[in-house]
This record gives C-alpha cells, structure tokens and sequence, in this order.
C-alpha cells in the first residue's frame, strides 16, 4: 500500500499550511519520548509541562506500553485488521509492527487529521504492504468509515480493532467524544474491540495522599491552549462514559501500568503520578 504520488498535496494540504509558531500536541508527545521530531517551540512548552509535572515522561512511556500490551491482546482473540484513530507522530514499534509479531497478515489503517502527522505516517507507515494512512477527522466518523484507503483494507463485515490514540485529549465536550466512538462502533461487528487511553487529572484511588493540584492542573491546560489544539483532561468515570457499545474487558478502566501488566506492577506513589487511564472494550 501506499502509491502516493511525491510530497503532501494528495493529502489535502500544501507544505506551508504546517504550523511551526505554535507549539503542537504530537510534537511535544514526540518531546516527552525523547523523539527528534519536535522544534524549539514545542520543547519550550514541554518543559514547562515537565516543570509542573516532572513524571510526564515516564507516563508517556507506559501509556505506550500499555497500548502494545493492548494491541497484542487484541490480536491474541483473533482480531487481523486495525483502524487507528489519532496516531501522533509514529514511534516504533508501531500498531501493524506489534500485531504481526504473532500476526502477520494483520492489517492497518492509520488515521489523522493533522498534517504534521500525516506528513510522518506517510513516510513512515503508508509503505509497508497491508499499511496504509488515510488523512481524515474523528469528529467525522462516516467520511473516516467511507473512505477508500480505509475500504481497501479493513472488511467491516468482521470484527475491527479500534485503536484511539490521544486524539480523545483534544476534544471537548461540546464534540461528543462518547457519540463519535458510538458510530463507530456501530459501524463494526460484534466481536470487534476498542482501545482507548485517556489523560487525567485525578489523584489515583489508591493512594491516599493524593491530591488534586487545581493550579498545577490549570497552568498544564493553559500551556496547550497556546498549542495547536486544547487538552480536555479527564476522570476515571467520564473516560468509562466515553466507551459506547464495548463492555470494559478486565480489569476495566485503569491507570495504564495496571492493565494485565507483564512486570512488576507500580506502587501507589508511581501509579498517583502516571497520568493516563487505559482500557480495552468488547462489543458483544
């Protein structure tokens, strides 16, 4: 897959569009990895993130973790065809490089809206044979759902793994998240699983000298409202609200170290400071 012709233009978007004066949500994600692909801009506004929240890195890395222990759990039920919503700029080991460790005519289409993004998975992704990238908005879930790169590759008339990458962070309530991933799991057969992580800013349960610092949290928002998009954190029961037609596998909605873990498991001061929740979900 991916015959593109040269350059970005077939993904709808012309190379000068790309925002560079801002800080970018995928960029600094990339920052907090210790990627490359970031500018001076978004690494100014990570490490004013970082100031506040100096766990942010080692949070990042277990929510990448967490989605490769999910992804092969996926695939361990039988599930061979992916549609990854919101992938930010790739890292390996990728969704279709963990699937087919185990899996290898696993297929996968990788989603986005932004062209930064798009610019990398199209380099990145859309080459290897059962990859492609599909430029296209989650709050538009029947274009996504028509559109051909993604008819090519993924049969809805079998179960689909649906992979939500950060892309739930950035959408207020007034895009109603919970009836954005309700389409599409209408659109999807019983036996098809979702995938989702989502930040928070809520103390962990299990830790009883947790706190919630409104200030610390209200200066981390406001460092990505000067971004490209704004972060719309939130808690353990708002993410389970989001969930639709998939029942949470066990053990449910929790923080993403604690998702059927293959090592030690963290204590409650680590797990306190580990600001994402992760859960797989079923639809029966």
């Amino acid at each position: 897959m991916g015959p593109y012709p040269p350059g970005p233009d077939h993904l709808g978007f012309a190379v000068d569009e790309i925002d560079t004066s801002r800080p970018h949500p995928a960029r600094m994600y990339d920052y907090f990895l210790g990627g490359w692909d970031n500018y001076e801009v978004d690494r100014v506004a990570g490490d004013r993130v970082i100031e506040l929240h100096p766990q942010v890195r080692d949070s990042v890395r277990a929510n990448g973790a967490f989605r490769r222990r999910a992804v092969r759990a996926v695939v361990a039920s039988g599930i061979r065809q992916f549609l990854v919503l919101g992938i930010g700029i790739p890292t390996s080991p990728n969704a279709h490089e963990v699937a087919r460790e185990t899996a290898p005519e696993t297929r996968v289409v990788y989603v986005d809206s932004d062209p930064i993004v798009a610019t990398h998975a199209r380099a990145r992704l859309a080459n290897a044979p059962g990859t492609a990238f599909a430029l296209g908005d989650i709050r538009d879930p029947k274009a996504i759902l028509d559109d051909p790169v993604v008819r090519e590759l993924i049969d809805f008339d079998r179960p689909v793994g649906l992979l939500v990458g950060g892309v739930m962070d950035f959408l207020g309530d007034d895009d109603n998240p919970a009836a954005l991933l309700a389409a599409f799991g209408a659109a999807m057969p019983a036996g098809s699983h979702l995938v989702l992580s989502h930040s928070t800013y809520e103390p962990y349960e299990g830790y009883a000298e947790g706190r919630v610092d409104e200030a610390a949290r209200a200066h981390v928002e406001e460092v990505y409202k000067s971004a490209t998009t704004p972060l719309a954190l939130r808690t353990k029961d708002e993410i389970a609200a989001l969930l639709g037609p998939f029942t949470p596998l066990e053990p449910g909605v929790v923080r993403v170290p604690l998702w059927r873990p293959d090592g030690a498991v963290p204590g409650p001061v680590e797990l306190n400071n580990t600001i994402f929740y992760g859960v797989v979900g079923r639809k029966d």
